[in-house]
């Protein structure tokens, strides 16, 4: 049996990151990281584009890696089968035990299959599933790609030399993201490249390996989540030879499956039946409908779920068995949230739950003083989107403002789209997409609750140094 004060479960960005705070906190404590995959996801090259928004790169690093800048952290691959909250025991499924004294569950979510057991759907969460992804779209003329969240968008981009049909079941591209406004603004950019923009583009914040490794036991197990820009060095090529094609089937969902061998006169390996009647034929089917929380191996604990699916934690990021902890896409924050933040299981807030979680555990252990972190007042997320850079900050699409909000817009085709949502005078969201540099001013005026009411006219006034005002 191993033992441990501090065990963590996860090797994706909440779970090193905890890892490494403990480790930089507590550096007289042993540390357990336990790994499905035989990589880790490790933060570097942090740069804060303003006080709360960060840009990182993301490296995929054996797991020896994190032990070489953290000593204190052993690292052990292995999938977990169960939690024992009483005895504080982990059970491996190669029948080794951990005991810990702190545990934090960084699991990770995994795809939500339209269908779990059709060798024709594809999903889109770890490596391992980029490089299946690659194969298939290798040999592929047509595809069909189900969602309309973050991976949807950026496969629905990075796909060359492949028909594409994007099904979504909203009235517009990104609905998560952003509005109807910035859909429009993006349309050229969905049916191809820009002209003179390269497709490959830069690697910005991403860098990883495909492991060769298989598990072991042969079961569908998902490693840690993918990194911001993951597709930038994935080569996403079909057989058309410089032809591709884009239509995008709106306000529908996918009604059912027919293999290729049940329809007449087949042409392709499988088919898909919209709820809108259309019937396409693709070679196969590429499911990015979101994810869920990652914990079967906790369930039958008695811990206390939310309606998502995660683990139910309080500001402390505790959850309801004792010294037991949650991070990242494994966790539902359940405490009352601060006006202007919101929980979404994106990249950045792994990284913030996790560094989080270790200061929380590294407090209770010695007993000391704990404050919330500053990071839960505002959301802050910044991506790209179809090759350009998005900034979104609070409430961007007006969230719990019961649709009583003034919108200030600024666009300039192919080059910005920017979108203040102001209410009672105060700035509460923002979508920011292109080289705005309004970045530091928005985050500055909806944390600081300032009255815009007299200068609302000129914020977006792109003759002013809006700077100005606030100085």
């Amino acid at each position: 049996m191993k033992q441990a004060t501090f065990v963590i479960i996860g090797g994706g960005i909440a779970g090193v990151s905890c890892a490494e705070g403990l480790s930089f906190l507590s550096p007289d404590k042993t540390i357990i990281l336990i790994s499905a995959s035989p990589t880790v996801k490790m933060v570097s090259n942090v740069k804060h584009l303003t006080k709360m928004l960060t840009e990182f790169d993301v490296t995929e690093r054996e797991i020896e890696a994190l032990n070489e800048t953290c000593p204190n952290v052993n690292v052990i691959q292995g999938f977990v089968k169960s939690v024992d909250p009483n005895r504080k025991y982990v059970y491996l499924e190669n029948e080794e035990i951990v005991e810990y004294e702190k545990l934090c569950i960084c699991s990770g979510a995994k795809p939500k299959l339209i269908y779990t057991n059709d060798e024709h759907i594809v999903g889109i969460r770890d490596t391992d599933s980029v490089k299946e992804l690659q194969r298939r779209i290798a040999a592929s003329k047509k595809v069909v790609i189900i969602g309309n969240g973050g991976i949807a968008t950026e496969l629905v981009y990075k796909i060359r030399d492949t028909e594409v049909v994007w099904v979504i079941k909203d009235s517009h591209i990104s609905a998560a993201f952003i509005d109807p406004g910035a859909a429009q603004f993006f349309e050229e950019r969905v049916y191809g490249q820009i002209e003179g923009e390269s497709a490959e583009g830069p690697v910005k914040r991403l860098k990883y390996v495909i492991s060769n490794e298989v598990n072991a036991s042969g079961e569908d197990k998902t490693g840690a989540a993918l990194g911001p820009d993951w597709h930038t060095n994935v080569d996403l090529k079909g057989v058309l030879q410089h032809n591709k094609k884009v239509t995008i089937e709106y306000c529908c969902e996918l009604k059912q499956l027919f293999p290729g061998n049940e329809i007449k006169d087949k042409e392709w390996p499988v088919y898909v039946e919209l709820t809108n009647g259309k019937i396409i034929g693709c070679d196969f089917i590429v499911s990015a409908t979101g994810v869920v929380p990652s914990i079967d191996f906790i369930k039958d604990t008695g811990v206390e779920l939310a309606s998502d699916g995660g683990i139910k934690v309080d500001w402390k990021l505790e959850s309801s068995l004792k010294d037991v902890y949650a991070a990242g896409d494994a966790c539902t924050c359940s405490w009352d949230l601060a006006d202007h933040w919101l929980q979404i299981r994106l990249w950045t807030q792994a990284r913030q739950m996790g560094t989080y979680a270790a200061k929380a555990m590294h407090c209770s252990v010695k007993n000391e003083e704990f404050w919330q972190d500053f990071c839960f007042e505002l959301f802050t997320h910044v991506t790209s989107f179809f090759g350009m850079k998005v900034v979104l900050l609070g409430l961007f699409n007006g969230q719990r403002l019961d649709n009583t909000y003034e919108i200030l817009l600024r666009v300039t085709k192919g080059q910005e789209y920017v979108k203040l949502i102001l209410k009672n005078g105060r700035m509460q969201g923002a979508v920011l997409v292109g080289d705005t540099d309004l970045e530091e001013m928005c985050e500055n005026l909806i944390l600081n609750h300032l009255d815009l009411t007299d200068v609302a006219d000129d914020l977006l006034d792109p003759n002013l140094d809006i700077d100005d005002y606030f100085d």
